[in-house]
């Protein structure tokens, strides 16, 4: 299961606003300084999906990116510096320096 915070659903909800059967699909791909990285758009689920839904928020999960993200909790933070989608992932063993990749 990925869950998702309050304020990880107001901007899910706020982005994929205007496609009534679209939600935030969250990948796992190859790449970055520990191997692996997050890639994030606002997307319709598939057959074979992981559908997790919250308050009218839907997070779309293709199932071989599940294995990495089961557990996970997704936030979103608006800060000075940065803002956006963060994960808090269990099953990363290590993150690269600037937090944008892991390994497993």
């Amino acid at each position: 299961m990925v869950t998702l915070s309050d304020r990880a659903v107001g901007k899910i909800k706020q982005l994929a606003a205007d496609r009534p059967d679209g939600g935030l699909r969250v990948k796992v791909v190859g790449g970055g300084c520990s191997g692996l990285q997050y890639r994030m758009e606002i997307d319709s689920a598939k057959e074979r999906d992981k559908v997790f839904e919250r308050d009218g928020a839907r997070l779309i999960v293709d199932k071989k990116s599940f294995l990495y993200l089961n557990g996970s909790e997704l936030d979103y933070a608006e800060e000075l510096m940065s803002s956006g989608f963060r994960l808090v992932n269990p099953n990363a063993k290590r993150t690269c320096g600037c937090g944008e990749s892991f390994t497993v």
